[in-house]
Formats: C-alpha cells, sequence, structure tokens
C-alpha cells in the first residue's frame, strides 16, 4: 500500500532514513549502489526479507515469494514488522483527522459523499456521467483525482457540474489533505451528492479515509473474476460494488454470478449492483442507492 510504497512522501522508505540519519548510521546504508546489470531470469535470486516469505509449489524455475504474511501485511528491507506499524499508523492517524473535518464539514451540508474507486479503465468517469445525466437537476459537485491532466475533470463540466481535479503528481491516491482543500473551492451546497473519483488504483485508497459516506468498487467486466480476489482490501473496504460494463459480458466469456460470489468472499455484507452506463442497464437501482444514502444525512 501507499504508505510503504513511497508515493507522496509519505513512506516507511522516507522513515527509515530519518531514522538511520538521527542515530547516525546513514553513512553505509544509504549510500548509491551502482545498478547492477541484468541477469537471466532463472539466475536472479531474491534473499529471505525478515523471515516472513512463504513458498507455495515449485512451477517453473522457482517458489512463489508472498511479503503478506507477517502483522504489518507487507515486508521492507532493513525494518521489523512492529516498526512497520507504528510508521503506518502514524501516516494513517494523520489522515484521519483531515478526514474527520471532511465529514463533519459535509454532514453539516447535509450531503451524501461517495468514495469511487477502481482500477483504470473500469468505467468510472462514464458512469459518473450517466449518473449525473440522469439524476437531473439535484445539486451535486465532483472532485476528481488523477496522476496527470483535466480530462476527467473537463467531461464532468461539459454535463453542467460543478468539479475540481486534484493532480496527485506521482501519488497514487487522494487523501484528506487534498479533499480537504478541494471542498474549500468547491462551495459544497445543502443536501447535495458529492462523488469523488479516485485515482485508478486498487491498492492504497483502501486504506485512506476521505471523510466519505461510503466507499463504492468498481469492477469491469472485462478484469476477470478474480479481481475481487487479488485485491480484497478494497472490497473489504468498500460498502457497494458495482460489476459495471455488464452489456460486454456476452463477448468476453465471464461469469458473472462468479464476479458477484468473490466479492462476496471478500465481504459478505456488500451489496453488489450489476450496471452498463453504456445501455442503462442497472442504472436505476444505482440511483436508488444514492438516494437512499442522501436520505440518510436528513436532506
Amino acid at each position: 500500500m501507499c504508505t510503504v510504497c513511497g508515493c507522496g512522501g509519505h513512506s516507511v522508505e522516507d522513515a527509515f532514513r530519518a531514522h538511520l540519519e538521527k542515530t547516525g548510521q546513514a553513512g553505509a546504508a544509504l549510500a548509491p549502489h551502482p545498478a547492477p546489470h541484468p541477469a537471466p531470469l532463472q539466475s536472479v535470486a531474491i534473499p529471505a526479507l525478515g523471515g516472513a516469505l512463504h513458498d507455495h509449489g515449485h512451477a517453473q524455475g522457482g517458489h512463489d515469494i508472498h511479503l503478506g504474511h507477517g502483522p504489518a501485511g507487507t515486508e521492507v528491507p532493513g525494518m521489523s514488522q512492529e516498526r512497520l506499524i507504528e510508521i503506518e499508523t502514524d501516516i494513517l492517524s494523520k489522515n484521519d483527522a483531515f478526514a474527520a473535518r471532511n465529514r463533519a464539514a459535509i454532514t453539516a451540508r447535509h450531503a451524501f459523499a461517495t468514495n469511487l474507486v477502481s482500477s483504470p479503465g473500469s468505467g468510472k468517469t462514464t458512469l459518473l456521467c450517466r449518473t449525473i445525466e440522469m439524476l437531473g437537476e439535484v445539486p451535486l459537485a465532483v472532485i476528481e483525482g488523477d496522476q496527470q491532466t483535466t480530462n476527467d475533470a473537463d467531461r464532468i463540466r461539459a454535463t453542467g457540474a460543478a468539479a475540481i481535479q486534484v493532480n496527485t503528481g506521482k501519488g497514487c491516491h487522494l487523501d484528506g489533505r487534498m479533499v480537504e482543500a478541494a471542498l474549500a473551492r468547491l462551495g459544497l451546497p445543502e443536501g447535495a451528492f458529492l462523488f469523488i473519483e479516485n485515482v485508478g488504483n486498487l491498492v492504497c485508497p483502501a486504506a485512506f479515509d476521505l471523510g466519505e459516506d461510503a466507499k463504492v468498487a468498481i469492477l469491469s467486466v472485462t478484469e476477470g473474476e478474480d479481481k475481487p480476489l487479488k485485491y480484497p482490501d478494497m472490497f473489504a473496504a468498500a460498502g457497494l460494488a458495482i460489476l459495471n460494463k455488464v452489456d460486454l459480458a456476452p463477448y468476453c466469456d465471464v461469469d458473472l454470478d462468479l464476479y458477484e460470489a468473490n466479492v462476496k468472499r471478500v465481504n459478505p455484507a456488500i451489496e453488489v449492483l450489476r450496471v452498463s452506463a453504456r445501455t442503462g442497464e442497472g442504472m436505476q437501482a444505482w440511483l436508488d442507492w444514492l438516494r437512499a444514502g442522501l436520505a440518510r444525512k436528513g436532506a
């Protein structure tokens, strides 16, 4: 996840570097190393990290490597699981403070906020444009997250809706601070729908609360029925899963029931909707879900 990958300047690697510098160990540990010549795949040796590697089988030239079995859920060379957990907790607690302020501001406006999360290309923006069109004359606003360009925000603005683009640069997700800054510019109307379209990524956004009322995980039928099993944290964190582009199912040799079963294996309580933004199939159920969420906010 993002708390260890180094994006956005908040990483375990940064914290470890600071720790080494503070304790006078930075010289050798942080010295640059020449890039090694690439080796043939079969001759590459990967050392064990903290003894937490887990092997499965001997298929085609080596053991599988599993780095997520420790308490921290990942591995960083030279750092204990306890330290990883400490740093991640610190990073997320700072984000949670921003998220709490966002949630209070959204609730004060009796608005209903959804955090739309998915892989790139799942159809989030197309779904959102169709949703805005079908909702009609209701107050709403959109925060668009991408690494670069204003393409998606421009598409949203073309519908007549207010939108703010947040470009994260090298960052792989939106965080509470970014959303707070966007909200200050949006001027969220009373009783509005707030749609936050996160950066396309099924890993990091799972961990970062933005102050939303619900995460909505969007999965297109072209991605493979096992996607929820490969990226379980996102589907575990979501309150709703949308199986999108179902109009393509006959051409993709996919099993929609298996998609849904795998989502529910990860999160038995999640609701699943089958939707095509292109044909309109399932869109009414999605709109009903949104309106029920807004009604719960007392609008």
